[in-house]
This record gives structure tokens, C-alpha cells and sequence, in this order.
């Protein structure tokens, strides 16, 4: 088309952003997969216990907002973690429209199985760590400003 540019450029994939932040996402998270199952968790409730190792003991809101996640989907992954023996969910004695979520002493020890995680997967990955960091600053730096 001699040159020009087409209106419907927009709308090809290949000039999407989004598609291979999504793409990324789709298959990093296929790579944690064999690592996860070798300690019976799911991507998701991974990174739940990544912020219940690092706080101990956190709202349900709060840990939503750590994770990007609303409450309808991060319930049922409480649940689970609950029934494994990781994690407890109580009311507030505070204020009983909290609940509240603390890691019990199984999921500590979990952090053991689960501490040479990153470094598999980084190796997956094959950053420099300035890549990673350039990386890592961009998609927060895009977060916040979707957000």
C-alpha cells in the first residue's frame, strides 16, 4: 500500500505490547510448573506464600493488593493452603470484618523445599542481572501505571 501506514495496524498482534508481556507470563509460569508440583503447589498459591514467609501474619486485603489479587480469587486459594496446613485464616479480634492470614510452622518449613525455586528458574530465564533489573523496573514502572 505504497508506504502508508494502515489504520488497522493497531490491531495486528504483532504490534501489541500486551501480547508478549502475556505470552511471557503464560510460559514462565509453564516452567515453574514441574518445580511447583515437586512441593504441591500452584503458581498462585506460590506467591501467597511468598508474602506469608516474608509477613508471617497479614489481611486478607492487604495480601490481595501484594498480590494483584481480588478477594473472589485469592478465597479459594487461602482455602487451600488452609486445608494443606500452611497458612490460618481468623477473624480480627480488632475488627471482625478482617480476616486475618498467618503462616503456621509447616508453611515455614515449606520455605526450606522451596528456597532453590527462583535460582531453577532463573536459569530457565537467562538474564544478565541487569536485564533482570532493567526488566523488573519497566513492568512495575507499567503496573503502576495501568493501575
Amino acid at each position: 500500500m505504497d508506504g502508508k501506514k494502515d489504520k488497522y495496524d493497531s490491531l495486528k498482534l504483532d504490534n501489541q505490547l500486551c501480547f508478549p508481556l502475556y505470552a511471557c507470563s503464560k510460559e514462565i509460569i509453564r516452567k515453574y510448573k514441574p518445580f511447583l508440583d515437586e512441593i504441591d503447589l500452584t503458581y498462585t498459591q506460590y506467591i501467597t506464600m511468598m508474602v506469608m514467609w516474608e509477613k508471617k501474619s497479614v489481611n486478607v486485603k492487604t495480601l490481595g493488593e501484594c498480590l494483584y489479587l481480588d478477594s473472589g480469587t485469592l478465597t479459594p486459594v487461602l482455602k487451600k493452603l488452609e486445608c494443606k496446613g500452611y497458612i490460618t485464616r481468623e477473624r480480627s479480634e480488632k475488627d471482625e470484618r478482617n480476616l486475618v492470614v498467618s503462616i503456621t510452622d509447616s508453611g515455614m518449613k515449606l520455605r526450606d523445599k522451596a528456597v532453590e525455586i527462583p535460582s531453577r528458574i532463573g536459569s530457565c530465564v537467562r538474564l544478565t542481572a541487569e536485564e533482570a533489573a532493567t526488566l523488573y523496573n519497566l513492568l512495575h514502572k507499567i503496573i503502576g501505571n495501568v493501575r
